[in-house]
């Protein structure tokens, strides 16, 4: 009787380490790690923010670019409109650091339960979120619109563009289907 009680307990030790080996668990890492990234962002810009706040006016005034003049009539040289904005981007990093916190708790609740499509949900709103901060609002507004690309000394393109690819593979990860558990 001892001896089986001891099986059963390696059986199930052994079961917890073939999870590492399953998309469930990738996406719950992954999806955990966006969280924290994105919380840091927006911790860095919430206790830094005269930082960053000097990059959101100088894109949207568009001050260091060409200044072609058929481009300037789109700069944004009120300072409260700047930092309205900027305010803005910094409630958005923060709702979407929590939801995707929320979304890294709940993948590690359905790694032992095996139901997936809660976690998905949530992570799929979070991930979203982050594209469209970074896609919609850096890459496209801000580096288009306001024309980013032509500064040298404020464009963050190449940092958008690592936050779109990161939240992008997440959110592919995070639609693999869940197979079952690998065999030892």
């Amino acid at each position: 009787m001892r001896d089986g009680g001891a099986r059963s307990t390696g059986a199930r030790s052994g079961a917890r380490w073939r999870v590492l080996g399953t998309a469930p668990f990738a996406a719950t890492a992954l999806t955990g790690t966006v969280a924290v990234h994105m919380a840091l962002v927006a911790f860095g810009n919430i206790t830094d923010f005269g930082t960053n706040q000097q990059f959101v006016r100088h894109v949207l005034a568009m001050d260091t670019t060409f200044k072609d003049p058929d481009l300037m009539w789109r700069a944004v040289e009120s300072p409260a409109l700047q930092d309205a904005a900027y305010v803005a981007i910094i409630a958005w990093e923060t709702v979407a650091a929590a939801v995707l916190l929320l979304a890294t708790v709940l993948w590690c609740v359905a790694l032992r339960r095996g139901a997936y499509g809660r976690a998905r949900a949530v992570g799929t709103a979070g991930l979203v979120m982050v594209l469209l901060l970074f896609g919609f609002g850096f890459m496209a507004i801000g580096g288009e619109w306001f024309a980013m690309w032509q500064s040298s000394d404020w464009n963050g393109l190449d940092a958008a563009a690592r936050n779109v690819a990161l939240a992008a593979f997440t959110l592919l990860v995070v639609h693999l289907p869940a197979t079952a558990r690998p065999d030892a």
